[in-house]
């Protein structure tokens, strides 16, 4: 989905996956389109299955490693420790955070907040900090809907009452939906704002850029579930709301 709205934006795929009103007529339980208009759902990664370097910023920072082994492996290992513990909330953009391409979507990574451990698909194991959840925000709202492997990423980094519904519809969709044409048209990361934070829940509001100038904010939810966190899907999401400005956002991208 290139652009924000109900309608087919310019330069969009006519693939009825990469269009929002394909996504609301197939009931993806309303989450894809709050996300959905931010990416494009293509095959996940670069075209070698390995992250591409972005431009770094807020000072360098390597990335996770990639130490998962296959899909059904990102649930069974323990999360090293990561040095983050500052539970103060970032009102600048986060230093020592670096930016790979996702399937051609730019996601923040940390060294001492997170991921600490990503495989192709699945990027994991945060610190329980704000850093660390705006990490995971950014990162698994992009990679449930671009992974290869959407379902291991829905299975076992999304908790709430539509992730089932989502991934029934999703999967029925698949088997039914014309082959898709590759667009190059993405959406990326240009803000972000804490809307609250608590140990065990973060909700952030960011904001997405496309390549026309146009914005939209979309408002995230993660929980702190089984030692690392978890993008919330609910069963009755928030719609994207467009923005005018990052005023009252931190300014905050990788491209």
């Amino acid at each position: 989905m290139a652009e924000p709205g109900n309608g087919t934006g310019a330069g969009e795929s006519p693939s009825p996956w990469l269009r929002t009103g394909f996504v609301l007529a197939a009931a993806f339980v309303g989450f894809v389109a709050v996300i959905g208009g931010a990416v494009v759902i293509t095959s996940g990664g670069s075209e070698d299955g390995s992250a591409a370097s972005a431009t770094p910023t807020g000072g360098a920072a390597d990335a996770p490693a990639d130490t998962d082994t296959g899909p059904g492996t990102a649930a069974d290992i323990s999360c090293p420790a990561l040095s983050d513990h500052d539970q103060e909330v970032p009102e600048t953009a986060p230093s020592g955070v670096s930016w790979s391409l996702y399937d051609a979507v730019a996601l923040p990574a940390s060294r001492t907040a997170g991921p600490a451990v990503a495989g192709k698909d699945v990027a994991r194991c945060y610190a329980h900090t704000p850093v660390g959840a705006l990490l995971a925000s950014s990162q698994i709202s992009v990679r449930y809907l671009a992974a290869d492997d959407w379902r291991s990423v829905t299975r076992t980094q999304t908790v709430g009452a539509g992730r089932d519904a989502y991934i029934a519809d999703r999967t029925t969709a698949e088997k039914t939906a014309a082959p898709d044409e590759e667009s190059t048209t993405h959406g990326q990361i240009a803000g972000y704002r804490f809307v609250t934070y608590h140990d065990s829940t973060a909700v952030i509001d960011t904001v997405w850029r496309f390549p026309g100038g146009q914005m939209q904010a979309a408002t995230t939810t993660v929980l702190w579930h089984e030692g690392d966190w978890r993008l919330e899907f609910p069963a009755v999401p928030a719609a994207p709301t467009p923005v005018d400005s990052l005023a009252g956002y931190v300014p905050w991208g990788g491209v």
